[in-house]
């Protein structure tokens, strides 16, 4: 009798393993639900002339108050240039306002305006839709589970820096 080497079912999850369907790929799921997620914001922020670094920019602004044009590309996920790109052209639209930091003048400082928080709750009322699409049928406990093994799985990903 031979024995045979039983693999864990946990490998069918690895794309290294034969028995791999692309279905059982975490990855899998989570670009599929980033893609239709994408279509569908940009759809709903297209309709208040909104794009989705604009939004990113705002909300980082509007939740973490004033930030280094850096610490903006971080939260955004963005390369440097695209967001300084961005910053420029929401500077000129009144969105948001810089100004090189008193102790380094090596860093912009951005900050969001008065312009820029009517532009938030018009994102919040234009995209509130779209959240209760998405997360129907999931409980509070449910959402803060996904959100807990996402962030696990953020930190166990090597850093993009």
């Amino acid at each position: 009798m031979t024995k045979t080497t039983r693999v864990p079912r946990s490998q069918r999850y690895n794309p290294a393993n034969e028995d791999f369907h692309k279905e059982d790929f975490p990855f899998y799921w989570l670009n599929q639900v980033h893609g239709r997620y994408s279509i569908a914001i940009e759809k709903a922020l297209k309709k208040i002339n909104i794009d989705i670094p604009r939004w990113r920019i705002l909300f980082t602004l509007k939740e973490e108050g004033i930030c280094s044009v850096s610490q903006i590309a971080v939260h955004a996920i963005a390369k440097l240039p695209t967001i300084t790109k961005t910053i420029q052209r929401m500077k000129e639209d009144d969105l948001v306002d810089t100004r090189v930091r008193k102790d380094d003048g090596r860093v912009t400082e951005v900050m969001i305006t008065e312009k820029g928080i009517k532009a938030v709750e018009d994102i919040r009322h234009a995209t509130k839709d779209l959240f209760k699409q998405s997360f129907k049928g999931m409980t509070e406990a449910q959402i803060k589970r996904l959100n807990k093994l996402l962030e696990q799985l953020f930190h166990n990903l090597p850093d993009h820096l």
